[in-house]
């Protein structure tokens, strides 16, 4: 039976000569990424009765280092006339490597500087080649205040001189990012439905209506996630009011003072609340506490990106004073194994998704339906609804 998706992107015509390269890393996510192009291509070659057979769109490559810490890429297969999609993940610093006799973890600097060389290496033999990069290089320092780099904008204009086609990103944490260079492309997909899918199966007991569920945006700038989920599910809007002491700097930002929420009452209701990114976790844990002090029923912490700086500790023992009910993120970028194996952690799987959109951009076909699944997310919920709450 053909999927939602299925019905804008036509298969047939994709491509055999394109290419994924995963950079370090990133090796686990294109390889299911790979699986589903790879499938779709040789179903739609045995029905077209093409004798083509893929086992693979990876390129092999690797980006070798030496004992003094430099670092080289090579690539092993050609991909001469190829359309390449390099797959990055600078959050994950699982990935080490040898200078000087220790083991050093690599940085997101380091993984961004692989990007590079491996475009380099790819020395304009390839016929075009965009980046998947779902947490975006710099994204957090997006903007400028006082005397400050610009570091996402400074890669993207980097990128733009190197011959990127396109930037290929996940749940910006400020899109507007992208008119630092305006002449290549950058598609920001965000996870909503993927991310209601998880909620869902997992607590098939909600009640997605206005008198039982509500969305709190964690601050103004987590506002445009959060007031999606509330304007397709038909639900009130909150906010929280982050109060700072702008006169200091504590690892690298200025120190909330407190937590003071707008909005309609939480009590007795089932909360939602979005972000991009969660860091050390300590403002959703606040948040968390302030809505059960309020009243909160049952409340679910939603990140694209579930990064643990600080570890899962802290976390853990939130939830077993009762004060959310689960984490949902997204296997976009490195999740932490101690934060996989708790109960209270759920990861929405967003490989599917991505072939859809290397598949589409593959073709030239458009997005507009990937960027914005407000159709698919509807008939989520109707079938959600039709089974009795539950999702089968």
């Amino acid at each position: 039976m053909a999927t939602f998706f299925d019905t804008a992107i036509n298969f047939e015509s994709q491509h055999p000569n394109m290419g994924l390269i995963a950079l370090a890393g990133a090796e686990e996510f294109a390889k299911k990424v790979d699986r589903y192009l790879v499938d779709w291509y040789n179903a739609e070659a045995q029905k077209q009765n093409k004798p083509i057979h893929k086992d693979t769109f990876l390129v092999s490559t690797v980006c070798p280092r030496f004992t003094s810490g430099d670092g080289k890429a090579l690539i092993k297969d050609s991909v001469r006339g190829m359309d390449v999609y390099i797959v990055c993940d600078v959050g994950n610093y699982s990935i080490t490597y040898n200078m000087f006799g220790q083991q050093v973890p690599m940085s997101p600097d380091d993984v961004y500087a692989d990007l590079k060389r491996v475009i380099c290496a790819i020395g304009g033999k390839a016929d075009r080649i965009s980046v998947i990069m779902p947490i975006l290089y710099g994204g957090r320092q997006h903007r400028r205040t006082a005397r400050e780099s610009l570091d996402c904008a400074m890669m993207l204009r980097e990128l733009e001189t190197l011959g990127i086609r396109e930037i290929i990103t996940f749940d910006a944490h400020d899109p507007r990012v992208q008119n630092a260079a305006p002449l290549i492309g950058f598609d920001n997909f965000m996870p909503h439905y993927q991310v209601l899918k998880a909620l869902l199966r997992h607590f098939p007991g909600l009640h997605l209506d206005k008198n039982h569920f509500m969305c709190v945006s964690p601050d103004e700038g987590a506002m445009f996630r959060n007031i999606y989920y509330a304007s397709i599910l038909g639900v009130d809007l909150g906010m929280f009011y982050k109060r700072r002491d702008y006169s200091v700097v504590v690892n690298g930002r200025n120190p909330i003072v407190a937590h003071e929420y707008i909005g309609s009452s939480v009590m007795g209701m089932d909360v939602f609340i979005a972000d991009d990114i969660i860091a050390t976790g300590e403002s959703l844990i606040s948040m968390a506490h302030h809505l059960k002090q309020a009243g909160a029923n049952r409340i679910f912490l939603c990140a694209t990106f579930a990064l643990f700086t600080e570890g899962v500790e802290k976390f853990r023992k939130a939830h077993d004073e009762g004060l959310f009910d689960a984490v949902i993120s997204t296997n976009l970028t490195y999740a932490k194994p101690e934060a996989l194996a708790e109960p209270w952690f759920i990861q929405a799987d967003m490989s599917k998704f991505a072939a859809y959109i290397v598949s589409a951009c593959n073709q030239d076909t458009s997005v507009s339906r990937l960027l914005d699944p407000h159709d698919k997310i509807a008939e989520l919920i109707d079938k959600y609804n039709a089974n009795g709450l539950q999702l089968k």
